[in-house]
Order: C-alpha cells, then structure tokens, then sequence
C-alpha cells in the first residue's frame, strides 16, 4: 500500500475560521494524508482556547514566527501578516520537496494590503513565487470552473479578450487538465448574439479553433452562451467551463456546490489545493464553520487525474 502523502496546511487569517476547521476535521483527514500545520504553538493554542478545543497530541507544527492576539471577525495587519508568512512557509515546504502538496485555508485580502504584503491573493502570490503562470480553477467533481481573467475589475475584462492569449490560456489549460470536453463562455449576453450584442465572440472562436487544431482534437467548444451553459442539462455534457471573468464562472458554481467546491492551482511545479470559501468572520469562533470544502481540498492531492 502507497504511502500516505505529506501535505503543509497554511492556517489562513486566524481572525477568521480556518483554525476552526483544521481542528474539526484533523482526526478525519489522518487517515489519508500526513498533515504538517504551518504555526507556531502559541498561535495554536491561543486559538484553540478561543475555540475551547484541545490541540491533539499528533498535530505536527512546522513553526511560523510571530505572535499577536487573535480578535476573531476583525480585519488586522497583523493577522494578514501572519497568514501571509504561513502560507509562504508552506510553498516552502513543498518547493525543497519536505511535502507533497500544499493546503490552503481563506485569507483575508484587505488584511494582507494592511499589511504591506504586495499581492492580490493566493494566485498572484504563487505566480510570482514559482515563476508560472498558475491557471485558478475552482469546483467540484460535479463541475470544475476555470478563470481566464481573475481579481481584476469588469470594466477591464473586454481588453483582455483577444485570441493569443485566449489560445495561450486554453494550451496550458489542456496541458494541465487532460479532460475533454471544455465549455468556452461568451463575454456578451446570448454570446454576442451574431454581433448584434457584441462582436468579441470573434476572437474567442478563433482561439478555439486554433487550441483544438494545435492539440488534434475538439477539445474545447463554444463560445456558449453564458446563461444556459449552467443548466442541468449542460452540465450533463460539459463537466469543465472556461469562463471569461470571476463572477461570470463563480456565481453560479457556487450557487451549486458552495460548500463542497475547492481551488486549484493549474500549472505550477508544486499541486496546490483550497477551500473555496472566504475567512467568514462573522462566525468566527463560533462553532458553525463547515469543513466540507477543506476535506475536500485536502483529498485532491490523493487522485490520480492528471492534473499538475
């Protein structure tokens, strides 16, 4: 019987309910992963207090300095900070190999900017931490959704349609994903309705003309119309969609699966999985948090689907 797979877990903003969650689903996740939490032993069991819960005796710490006083539901540099160093000690770990993979639980980005920590999230700070142009894809095994522009504003989005980079996108997506077939959305209401709403539809076909010639088959269709490309009955044929910006993919995805949905980070040389949910302080310490997606996230790193 294969090993079981050493994982960092970086504990997010602890003003929020990630430790909560580590906590509640520790004894379950053990038994198929060897989980490393990225804190120190003062932040564990300050926090474990807060949550009047006992850190069990085989949870292994890999130490992040820094010590502060958790204020559960309030936004704090220092807490940004120390999610921030969390999660790098985590990468770390997985760049010198010492892990498997990486876990990730929800940080707080207003926090992280208060904090002097110059990315927008988890993704920009991979990209630049590994050098790759991570794809963010986010779902379950129901349905997987990948973003071609991410934390960006809408009104910026329309400039970034154009078919190279939508080609470029669409080859790496396939070299990480081996799954077929793939949704492309429009951009434009009714998928520009033959230019009558819109014509930049133009350049997402002939990106996916040009990805499905370049790969020796159809593996991406469309552009689909956004508004029926959720339906039960799409969902049926297409389990992967490529939408064009954040919300268009993830309003509805979450609308679906919002508690068992997960983020993964396509491309990198390290796997990186997450909880697809925020740090959601107002029920911090609170008892509510559900661990659905963390377990989830965690048991990713166990299949063998291609994905890198």
């Amino acid at each position: 019987m294969p090993s079981m797979k050493r994982l960092a877990i970086s504990v997010g903003d602890l003003n929020g309910i990630g430790f909560e969650i580590i906590l509640k689903a520790h004894n379950q996740i053990k038994h198929f992963c060897d989980p490393i939490y990225c804190i120190n032993h003062t932040m564990a069991h300050q926090a474990a207090l807060l949550l009047d819960m006992q850190i069990p005796n085989d949870f292994q710490m890999m130490k992040v300095s820094g010590e502060f006083t958790i204020q559960p539901g309030h936004v704090s540099a220092k807490s940004g900070r120390y999610s921030f160093d969390s999660f790098t000690t985590a990468i770390d770990l997985a760049v010198s190999k010492t892990v498997d993979g990486v876990v990730t639980l929800p940080i707080h980005k207003e926090a992280w900017r208060m904090a002097g920590v110059g990315y927008v999230g988890h993704t920009d700070a991979l990209r630049d931490i590994l050098k790759a142009d991570a794809i963010m894809m986010l779902g379950c095994d129901k349905l997987y959704v990948a973003l071609y522009t991410e934390h960006i504003p809408l009104r910026e989005v329309i400039e970034h349609i154009r078919s190279e980079p939508l080609y470029n996108f669409m080859i790496r997506l396939h070299h990480s994903l081996k799954r077929s077939p793939i949704a492309v959305l429009g951009i434009n209401p009714h998928a520009g309705d033959h230019g009558v709403l819109g014509d930049e539809e133009r350049f997402i076909e002939e990106a996916i003309q040009k990805a499905n010639e370049t790969i020796g088959e159809a593996v991406f269709e469309g552009p689909i119309v956004p508004d029926v490309a959720f339906t039960p009955r799409s969902r049926e044929y297409f389990k992967t969609v490529v939408a064009m910006y954040h919300d268009q993919g993830l309003a509805p995805l979450k609308a679906l699966y919002f508690d068992e949905g997960i983020n993964v980070s396509l491309g990198l040389p390290i796997l990186r999985t997450s909880v697809d949910h925020g740090t959601a302080f107002d029920i911090a310490y609170q008892k509510k948090a559900s661990i659905l997606s963390y377990m989830n996230a965690v048991q990713f790193h166990s299949r063998d689907d291609n994905t890198k």
